[in-house]
């Protein structure tokens, strides 16, 4: 049987395996997968499942989604944001509310720095950032929006989004400032 391609998965597994102190047997038996299986996965010979990497993930105690990298089933950029994701969804010390808050504003960043989801999941660029257009309008109605905390989109002036104030020049003196 020819090897495949799986990013070094096999690998992999053979050197987290030994760092967990465990044989073939105990990691197929942990897994709840067979021991020749999981020979041939760590030989390259089998291209496992995601459901088989998750369960392999859990008895090594190490990210599943890594493993998914590895074997080519999920591309770095979406590890990386779903790691992110899962520190801050599993954080004990903020409530649901506030890890929401925090996945919108991770989300916002996300946008402004040009890295926008498709509709179906996967990463496209966008030139204008902060928006869900390339375009840089609003996707339902056409006009520029501000993204609200609440992760809403709200118009400038619109329910506690203050327009932008008068601005002073760098250089202003009392003179040039009518407020003093």
């Amino acid at each position: 049987m020819a090897s495949l391609n799986v990013g070094n998965l096999g690998e992999y597994l053979r050197e987290q395996r030994n760092a967990a102190q465990l044989s073939l047997r105990q990691l197929a038996e942990a897994a709840g997968v067979s021991n020749p299986y999981l020979s041939q996965i760590e030989r390259g010979l089998r291209k496992p499942s995601a459901d088989v990497l998750q369960q392999v993930a859990k008895a090594l105690r190490i990210s599943a989604e890594t493993l998914y990298v590895r074997a080519g089933i999920l591309d770095e950029r979406e590890r990386e944001e779903l790691e992110t994701r899962a520190v801050i969804l599993a954080d004990p010390s903020i409530n649901e509310r506030q890890k929401n808050v925090l996945l919108q504003i991770y989300d916002s960043f996300r946008r402004e720095n040009g890295f926008v989801p498709e509709a179906d999941g996967t990463p496209r660029t966008s030139k204008a950032g902060g928006t869900d257009r390339t375009d840089g309008t609003d996707r339902t109605d056409g006009t520029d929006r501000t993204d609200g905390i609440d992760g809403t989109d709200q118009a400038p002036g619109a329910a506690g989004v203050p327009e932008a104030g008068p601005t002073l020049k760098a250089d202003a003196t009392e003179d040039d400032n009518p407020h003093s």
